[in-house]
């Protein structure tokens, strides 16, 4: 057969645009899955992980939904970075991720009945017209969000089979030429066969893609077993290169999982082909030279990874081990490893992305409430404060919101869902509430270092004061700090009612301080600082009271308002439950600064 280059450029333009047609149709099905399934997926996860059974399942089953191997590897890898997940727990899902992975190649080797039966309607050149027209028409008029993802599936599969249709047309004009067929001899070569597979796989970042192309390749007949066994087992080899790639610059243990997955691959590969070319030279296989269909591909595909998968379970400790062994430890700083966990890999499960700022933020505000425990106490009990750890600590906050920040702001782009949208809102405003709380800490300190500088003497009265109002912006951060976590409507109800109370502190003790002021009793030397800090503590109570407003607001899903007019809604709507709280913190704090009889201002 004699071909033009135009010949050969339609041929390479029908091939490439299947190709294309392919990953496209792909990634549709994968993303439409994974924003069904995706809320469940780390829970999914995270539950199956304490047995190596039900994570190997939970691995298949992820991989089945995403239709990634790869995907659910270098989700691991975030888990193993972030600390969600250790190493023993991670190898199950990885062991798993390659038997999900088949999943594909047996979808794509469907090729039942002929062409005048019903059956005939299964085949993928057919099939995938039907379920583009069901998807398409179906999406057109429906309005739900759940028919409309699942249009989005069933059109995702319709574009696969699409794509592969339109490879094996363009790849089998190439059938009748001896160069063709004589590439597949050579490729008999299990080293050389192994290197292609792993190769086209690495280049693609997809082994279902490279398996597609093989199915493709063996559509026109020239493909034989003996050809296909070594590029599959290089295409297992290849799909590693993604995994390994996510993991530089993450840390240790991100790393071994990565290698775990690479090992694991390459052992299982290699032990496969020489036992498989052993027993056909002792045996000699009557199918060896026979052209492989779709179905063989995919059968044998299925028949490694479940093999090598059952065979290797007894030894997953040796591959932690192994992998430990080659990328060996070092000491991490615990600041380090809180932020290790805003991970860009999460990036494609919103929902786990999310979690992993709550932490971070949960961080942010236990240092702030520790900071100001330390001012606090250095200012009433005249000790020395150990400005290292509270500069150290006012860093990480300041850090914290920065890297909490840029991260939201590569979130942003994804495609999150309403919960999602409200919890991003939530801690895009809740971070900044958090760091400003550090600020005002970091204020209390300049006071304490002006206290201290300049010899300033408080009143017994004085400190007395600075030591209720002290203790009741502590306790409105730690209470803080746990709605945030919680969401608790019970709990943000006691927040604005101690946040009342410690507005009504600021002012009566202003009035106490004028008093003592007109009497003699201070001086406007003393007078400065003490009124610096009680305004620095009622700052920080209205920064926990806009957290808490915040939390309720983004968490109530049927409205959406400004917080001003959302606060005076959630006053109305606890009145009662915030008048009970208000007498408590009156009595327990209020009045301990009123007992000389002074009058609250």
């Amino acid at each position: 057969m004699n071909m033009t280059w135009f010949d050969y450029l339609t041929l390479a333009i029908r091939f490439f645009g299947g190709l294309g047609i392919f990953f496209f149709g792909m990634s549709t099905m994968s993303a439409a899955l994974e924003q069904m399934a995706g809320e469940k997926l780390q829970k999914t996860l995270e539950a199956m992980t304490g047995n190596i059974i039900k994570a190997v399942i939970a691995g298949a089953l992820v991989t089945a939904v995403i239709q990634s191997s790869t995907g659910t590897t270098v989700m691991v890898v975030g888990f193993v970075n972030a600390g969600i997940m250790t190493l023993r727990q991670a190898v199950g899902i990885i062991m798993g991720a390659n038997i999900g992975t088949t999943v594909t190649a047996q979808l794509l080797s469907l090729d039942s009945g002929s062409g005048g039966s019903i059956m005939g309607l299964l085949k993928p050149s057919v099939l995938c017209y039907i379920l583009l027209a069901l998807g398409a028409i179906t999406m057109t008029f429906s309005k739900k969000k759940k028919l409309r993802k699942l249009c989005e599936i069933l059109i995702g599969v319709g574009l696969l089979f699409v794509g592969m249709t339109t490879m094996e047309t363009a790849v089998s004009v190439l059938n009748e030429l001896p160069a063709f067929r004589q590439a597949f001899i050579v490729l008999k070569n299990p080293v050389l066969g192994i290197a292609v597979g792993a190769f086209i796989t690495a280049l693609l970042h997809s082994s279902a893609a490279s398996i597609g192309i093989l199915q493709a390749a063996a559509a026109t007949g020239a493909v034989t077993y003996a050809a296909a066994l070594p590029i599959i087992m290089g295409q297992n080899i290849g799909t590693c290169w993604t995994s390994i790639e996510s993991s530089m610059g993450a840390t240790k243990n991100a790393r071994r999982a990565a290698m775990i997955h690479f090992f694991f691959n390459l052992i299982g590969s290699v032990l496969f082909i020489i036992a498989i070319y052993s027993i056909n030279a002792v045996v000699g296989f009557d199918f060896w030279n026979e052209p492989v269909n779709k179905s063989g591909i995919a059968n044998f595909h299925t028949l490694f990874n479940v093999t090598v998968t059952l065979l290797f379970i007894p030894f997953r400790g040796q591959l932690v081990k192994l992998a430990e062994s080659v990328v060996r430890s070092t000491e991490v700083e615990p600041e380090e490893r809180l932020l290790n966990i805003l991970d860009t890999r999460f990036y494609a499960t919103p929902t786990v992305a999310l979690e992993q700022c709550h932490k971070v933020i949960h961080e942010m505000g236990a240092l702030a409430l520790e900071n100001v425990r330390m001012t606090i106490f250095g200012i009433v009990d005249h000790t020395e404060l150990d400005g290292e750890q509270f500069e150290k600590n006012e860093d990480f906050i300041d850090l914290c919101e920065a890297r909490v920040n840029t991260y939201l702001l590569g979130l942003k782009d994804q495609d999150l869902s309403e919960l999602n949208k409200r919890n991003y809102n939530e801690i895009m405003h809740a971070v900044g509430e958090f760091e400003q709380v550090g600020d005002y800490a970091e204020n209390l300190y300049e006071q304490y270092n002006y206290i201290v500088d300049n010899n300033v003497q408080f009143s017994d009265d004085a400190l007395c004061e600075i030591g209720v109002m002290a203790n009741a912006a502590e306790e409105i951060i730690s209470l803080t700090v746990e709605a945030f976590e919680t969401a608790d409507g019970g709990l943000i109800s006691r927040i604005e009612a101690l946040e009342e109370v410690i507005d009504a502190l600021k002012e009566t003790l202003k009035s106490k301080h004028i008093i003592r002021l007109q009497n003699g009793q201070c001086t406007v030397k003393n007078g400065i600082p003490f009124l610096d800090i009680i305004h620095n503590l009622e700052k920080i109570a209205d920064h926990c009271s806009n957290i808490g407003i915040y939390v309720l607001m983004f968490n109530d899903r049927t409205n959406d308002f400004d917080i001003h007019e959302y606060r005076k809604m959630v006053e109305q709507a606890n009145q009662s439950l915030s008048t009970t709280w208000s007498k408590q913190y009156e009595e327990q704090y209020l009045d301990m600064v009123l007992m000389d009889g002074t009058q609250p201002a």
